[in-house]
């Protein structure tokens, strides 16, 4: 379909709950693709080694993550690089070959398609890999190239050491950034954009969009709908992010605030009453139209692992995931997460996926389940209306709507029961997720430690 800008975010998105999926660290579906010097799976990861993931090991797992009740992918780069995180492009229009081939990706997304799930690639487009073919090419042939403006070279020829005479993304020498001003390079990037829609992908992801001008993302959205209105655009931004959301950019981006408040409160560094605070301050800023499409993370290919943040402890994991899947917009867990999978900062937090079910968390995974399965099942854990307050500062109470059902969500964070004013959950007769009527005595209500879902039945 045709569109023009701005046009509303997709309405599946809020619907959605998102998996990341880091493709070396997550299965090994072809062996016979693996990359020399392939590491055993299991071992830690380093920045410079591989394990042979790929995206037929995707594919296979399909099961898993359906059973998990994800119904999206966000898979962090798939084109050819010369690095194992892949945001190195060497070329947007081939998969890696490590990873497999164009049919490869076709049977994942289909595969996929046929289970509802949905797939959003990663668009790296501030910078490509000194692998690119064009950048090689200005690397040979100087300004005599007609990639040379596709770069910004101070003089040539182009010098790498001992410090690049190219911008870079963030001083990498190994990633030059593209001169986005320039309408060849410009052209080249908007056509990948298109190319891999028409492919069948529902959205892109936008690697540090900030490092690019805004009207170079005013016209990808443009593109991008062009070709339909239902791919989704969410901007990897790591502050508030109002400035995308205005309807001229993105759809949504990536929720790293509402992971610090709510990793704030699950491990005792914040007070309850802070925490409403800086959640009812999240949500006011956030423009209504994007508040369902905001993809909500505890954890990505970029930070530590969840239990790593929280130390491992149970009760606190738990209150983290449930204050997730119960927030406005999409949430997206990352992969191994669900099954307690550790990790610390960037390389660890990549290690790969446990298959062994003997190294699962199994009480956490449940507890995913269970929580996505409430989500889907009461529109009111996906609606708009969030008002937070607190009692005490161990005890939230959310109250979720979508204008037809009402819900609370009760955290308490402390070690002992809390008692409640029932007037705060006015209306609420059962738990959902302890699926056992409230007992209210005297117009109060004692909330044990941990997490209520109260509602009617």
């Amino acid at each position: 379909m045709t569109s023009t800008s701005p046009v509303p975010s997709p309405a599946w998105v809020r619907d959605a709950v998102f998996y990341q999926i880091f493709p070396d660290r997550f299965a090994n579906g072809d062996p016979s693709i693996d990359p020399e010097g392939v590491e055993a799976w299991g071992r830690r990861p380093t920045r410079g080694n591989f394990f042979g993931g790929d995206l037929a090991g995707i594919e296979s797992r399909l099961d898993h993550i359906e059973s998990l009740g994800a119904n999206a992918l966000y898979l962090t780069p798939i084109f050819e690089a010369d690095t194992n995180h892949r945001y190195d492009t060497a070329d947007y229009f081939r998969i890696d070959h490590r990873l497999g081939d164009l049919n490869a990706f076709r049977r994942l997304i289909a595969a996929a398609h046929a289970r509802g799930i949905r797939v959003v690639l990663d668009a790296v487009f501030n910078h490509a890999g000194e692998g690119h073919w064009a950048f090689r090419h200005v690397y040979a042939h100087g300004a005599d190239s007609p990639y040379a403006s596709w770069f910004t070279v101070d003089a040539f020829p182009v010098v790498r050491e001992p410090e690049p005479n190219y911008a870079t993304c963030m001083g990498c020498k190994y990633l030059p950034q593209i001169n986005h001003a320039d309408p060849a390079a410009r052209a080249y990037l908007l056509e990948v954009a298109r190319h891999w829609a028409r492919e069948g992908i529902d959205g892109w992801r936008l690697d540090v969009p900030f490092l690019v001008e805004h009207d170079f993302w005013r016209e990808f959205r443009r593109e991008v709908k062009g070709i339909d209105d239902d791919l989704y655009i969410v901007a990897e931004i790591w502050g508030t992010a109002e400035e995308w959301l205005q309807g001229d950019m993105a759809d949504g981006a990536m929720n790293y605030p509402l992971r610090d408040l709510i990793c704030d409160f699950a491990d005792g560094g914040d007070h309850a009453e802070r925490t409403a605070s800086r959640l009812a301050s999240l949500h006011a800023i956030t423009p209504e139209r994007s508040r369902g499409s905001m993809l909500n993370l505890l954890g990505s290919h970029d930070t530590p692992r969840i239990a790593t943040r929280l130390a491992g402890e149970p009760a606190a994991i738990r209150i983290a995931v449930a204050l997730l899947l119960t927030s406005p917009g999409a949430p997206m867990i990352y992969y191994g997460d669900e099954v307690g999978l550790e990790g610390g900062e960037d390389p660890d937090c990549r290690r790969t996926m446990p298959w062994s079910e003997h190294d699962w968390n199994a009480p956490l995974l449940d507890w995913h389940r269970r929580l996505i399965a409430l989500r889907r099942a009461h529109p009111a854990l996906r609606g708009d209306v969030d008002a937070v307050t607190a009692h005490g500062s161990d005890l939230l109470v959310r109250k979720r709507s979508d204008g037809r059902e009402t819900l609370w969500v009760v955290a308490n964070r402390g070690r002992t029961p809390i008692a409640v004013s029932a007037d705060a959950v006015a209306g609420a007769t059962y738990d959902l997720l302890a699926e056992s009527r409230l007992a209210i005595r005297e117009g109060e209500l004692l909330v044990p430690p941990g997490v209520a879902i109260l509602g009617s039945p």
